[in-house]
């Protein structure tokens, strides 16, 4: 595959991210959904070019993100966590022990979301008192209810990233010669 293909499809995969990144200020649920589409993305990536070109695609991703999308808490939440997971996915699945797996995905899910926390509240200016609701912690409730989440999201990457070998690939590789 010649680089001038490599590059191309780095950058239109960086550019749909982008306009994913783009929707969360138009769709409300967007700010936690869009950037999880869009670091799904790199998966192809990685498949098709390779884990160097995955990691430039996630980075100009982010780094437009945080300069040109108005929710910068999605911006965040795919910097910190969403946008990298998918690449790092493929290496930590690789361990030859399953739980160990989980745990590991398990440690870096809640050092992500606990460090987007902190920086969200002390450099993006968010008021702390803004995640209690009736008293309530919500991070911490949102932390608890994220770790379900995460898991969902797992088994829902590892399915599409089968789905994408078994079927997608073979027609997209008839259609556009990867």
């Amino acid at each position: 595959m010649k680089t001038s293909f490599k590059v191309a499809l780095g950058g239109a995969v960086a550019a749909l991210g982008l306009v994913l990144m783009f929707m969360t200020a138009l769709i409300p649920f967007g700010t936690y959904a869009f950037p999880t589409f869009a670091g799904i993305l790199t998966v192809v990536i990685v498949i098709e070019i390779g884990y160097g070109y995955a990691v430039a695609v996630y980075a100009a991703t982010a780094i437009l993100s945080f300069l040109l999308v108005p929710d910068k808490e999605a911006a965040l939440m795919y910097a910190i966590f969403f946008g990298f997971y998918p690449i790092l996915k493929g290496l930590i699945e690789r361990l030859p022990n399953k739980p160990a797996q989980y745990a590991l995905k398990l440690v870096l899910f809640n050092a992500c979301v606990i460090a987007a926390f902190f920086i969200a509240v002390n450099l993006l200016s968010i008021p702390e008192d803004s995640y209690y609701l009736f008293g309530l912690n919500m991070p911490l409730i949102f932390l608890l209810l994220g770790n379900v989440f995460f898991v969902i999201y797992d088994i829902c990457v590892t399915r599409l990233v089968t789905v994408y070998l078994l079927k997608w690939r073979k027609k997209l590789n008839k259609n556009t010669k990867l």
